[in-house]
């Protein structure tokens, strides 16, 4: 199998697990080509909690996509999410040896890897870095920074923390199904690069994705990512509530919340039941529509004010900050009837429901470009992105012709090939290939850990 060309996405969820294969089409565009999902059994609010459950679960998802695409599966771009997940702004500089020289790719590479070395709590691990803007000696708002003049470059971080035993628990579920783990990504950063455009990062806009077991959010503004935040509620606590409301097993609480579930009380009139079988032998069980929308709409309420707070906490309120684009709700629980209205009342945002047909080829069916899958989408463009970075730099290094007297430093060779692709690349390519190193230190990691 190419991997150049074909990429794979796992969306390991607290509900589902998903893979994905996808491939770019001759227009640009992102074609799906197989898709496997099971039951996630082992996951719980993103969180690994069996391994053997995992392991089977992601081995059932893959085989599946396998059996669609009839393509075999040996390496996987994993998103990762969950409770432990937390983000932090960081600021740094570096003073350049030589200022005459023009600012390249290996000294914001240098930057990077200093903000690497930040001392986190015991048991964290530092996921992202993610420039935001820079500073050359002292003039701010630079958002590229290389080929600028300069002695002192400063940056502005957004840092993703993560704790060490989850991320490793996933490394070791993927690797035990058999698979390579290629990369390690947010999973709102890849809902987000699916169902988000270019306008709206740069205008300001809250990417709100409603899972299983958890919501995550992500922040951009000015086509910058600038808040990350995970909030260990979801799609299952609100299943919990209406089994424990309505006294009623968990299936027949969740066909409930699909078929007849609404987030706002008052579109249901007072007559309206549904009537559920009992329980071998009992008598059937009457649930007025309008109590089951107060419950939900409870619960609802609560996750997007827990939102509408890291908003807050964002700075949502000071002019320059403003989210324009307002809120793009995306996941599973995305689809619960008049969210939007919800979200819209309690907020004062515009807001809209967030497909992963942004970046698809209109070939694919209905099915993909359902808001559950906007994760899996998101990983496997990003897989794609990564894979072709992969190959332009290896390109690039060929070609270099050695310069003369410079055997001593054949390193500083290497580094200036790898600078003059990321040059002629965007800066995202640059922040790509300094996660790489982190996924390939990540895998000798696992691979010593076995």
């Amino acid at each position: 199998m190419e991997q150049n060309d074909i990429a794979v996405g796992l969306d390991i969820g607290t509900t589902k697990i998903v893979a994905m294969i996808g491939r770019k089409n001759e227009y640009g565009k992102v074609e799906i080509i197989g898709i496997g999902k099971s039951k996630s059994l082992g996951v719980h609010r993103g969180v690994v909690n069996n391994i053997t459950q995992t392991i089977q679960s992601i081995q059932q998802a893959i085989q599946e996509a396998e059996a669609d695409s009839g393509l075999k599966i040996s390496e996987v771009v994993v998103g990762i999410a969950g409770q432990h997940i937390r983000s932090l702004q960081h600021s740094d500089y570096i003073t350049r040896q030589n200022p005459e020289e023009v600012i390249d790719a290996d000294d914001i590479h240098t930057l990077c890897n200093q903000v690497h070395k930040l001392v986190m709590l015991p048991g964290e691990e530092i996921i992202h870095v993610l420039p935001q803007e820079f500073k050359v000696d002292g003039q701010a708002e630079i958002k590229e920074p290389i080929g600028m003049y300069g002695g002192r470059l400063e940056a502005n971080f957004h840092v993703v923390v993560g704790q060490v035993s989850s991320i490793r628990n996933i490394g070791r579920c993927v690797k035990s199904a058999g698979l390579e783990l290629s990369a390690v990504t947010l999973e709102p950063l890849a809902s987000a690069n699916a169902v988000l455009s270019q306008e709206e990062k740069e205008a300001g806009v809250a990417l709100i994705d409603i899972g299983g077991g958890t919501t995550d959010l992500a922040i951009f503004k000015d086509g910058i990512i600038r808040h990350t935040a995970v909030i260990p509620f979801g799609g299952n606590v609100i299943t919990e509530d209406i089994k424990e409301g309505c006294s009623i097993i968990e299936k027949q609480a969740e066909l409930l919340k699909i078929k007849f579930g609404s987030a706002w009380p008052g579109e249901n009139k007072d007559n309206e039941i549904v009537s559920i079988p009992g329980l071998r032998g009992r008598e059937p069980k009457e649930i007025t529509l309008k109590n089951l929308s107060k419950i939900i709409h409870a619960r609802v309420v609560e996750i997007i004010e827990q939102v509408y707070l890291e908003i807050k906490n964002y700075g949502h309120d000071e002019q320059k900050k403003k989210l324009i684009a307002g809120l793009v709700l995306t996941g599973g629980g995305a689809q619960l009837k008049h969210l939007k209205q919800l979200a819209e009342y309690i907020t004062g945002m515009d807001t809209r429901i967030g497909y992963p047909n942004e970046h698809l080829a209109g070939t694919n069916d209905a099915e993909t470009t359902s808001p559950v899958y906007a994760t899996a989408v998101g990983l496997v463009m990003n897989s794609l992105e990564k894979g072709k970075t992969r190959f332009q730099e290896e390109a690039v290094l060929s070609d270099k012709s050695p310069v003369e007297g410079a055997n001593p430093k054949e390193e500083a060779i290497e580094m200036t090939g790898e600078a003059e692709q990321e040059e002629s690349t965007s800066k995202k390519v640059a922040r790509k290939s300094i996660f790489d190193k982190w996924a390939e230190k990540f895998k000798d990691f696992l691979d010593n850990a076995e």
